[in-house]
């Protein structure tokens, strides 16, 4: 029986188009999914990476697999408009938005290598989340039915500011989340965040009142609640 390897391979991407990740996230995926193919069939005992991409993408829209089209409010010409592109790709979940001021997560992991459980492993996702707004004096919170973290959840105020989506196939992720720090919220009026009407869109600067937040700073909270959730330890 192999031992579980709990440390995960760090890189921070910076300001990268969407489909090129993708891509690379697809490419990364395929290793880990081969790999274990190979374990099985081969009985050749092979150790399995873990990953873990920070980016900010450019103006962009995504709508998951079983999302619904006609939440996305713009026609061609107006996404040129705005500078932004569009893919529909294969992970869970409706339609979102990425751009700058906003950092995104990708976890690759093999999930037997932590606990064969895609539930829990949503819910660890949006816990990283509400104990690292908890360190800004935020109290974040799931909403019932909605995966992803909330602020304001039982007033009429709620508001999203982190959203989630991930796709698994034979134990292994990819996909993940994407925080709202610095981002430019006039861009999620062209669509239904995650097809869900009569909510709001916020960010961490916004919550704050600051003009900016320091993204460095927020991402060492990330990986810090990160490792102590999935008990692994980073590597750059």
């Amino acid at each position: 029986m192999l031992y579980m390897n709990k440390n995960i391979a760090l890189q921070d991407l910076g300001f990268k188009d969407y489909k090129e990740t993708w891509d690379y996230q697809e490419a990364l995926f395929k290793a880990i999914v081969d790999t274990k193919v190979k374990n099985r069939r081969e009985n050749a005992n092979l150790q399995t990476q873990n990953h873990f991409l920070f980016v900010e993408h450019p103006h962009v829209y995504t709508l998951g697999k079983s999302g619904d089209l006609s939440n996305l409010l713009l026609n061609e010409t107006q996404l040129k408009e705005k500078g932004a592109t569009f893919y529909k790709i294969n992970r869970g979940g409706d339609i979102t938005y990425h751009g700058p001021g906003q950092i995104v997560g990708y976890p690759i992991l093999d999930l037997e290598n932590f606990f064969t459980d895609i539930h829990k492993y949503l819910r660890f996702l949006e816990e990283i989340i509400i104990l690292t707004l908890s360190e800004y004096g935020l109290k974040a919170e799931r909403s019932p039915g909605e995966t992803g973290v909330w602020l304001g959840v039982d007033t009429p105020f709620a508001r999203k500011i982190c959203a989630m989506g991930v796709r698994a196939s034979r134990w292994v992720t990819m996909h993940g989340f994407a925080l709202n720090v610095n981002a430019d919220l006039g861009y999620f009026d062209n669509i239904i965040p995650c097809g869900i009407k009569g909510k709001a869109v916020t960010s961490l600067n916004v919550e704050l009142e600051v003009e900016k937040v320091n993204e460095a700073d927020v991402k060492e909270k990330l990986l810090k609640h990160f490792s102590n959730l999935f008990d692994a330890h980073f590597s750059i």
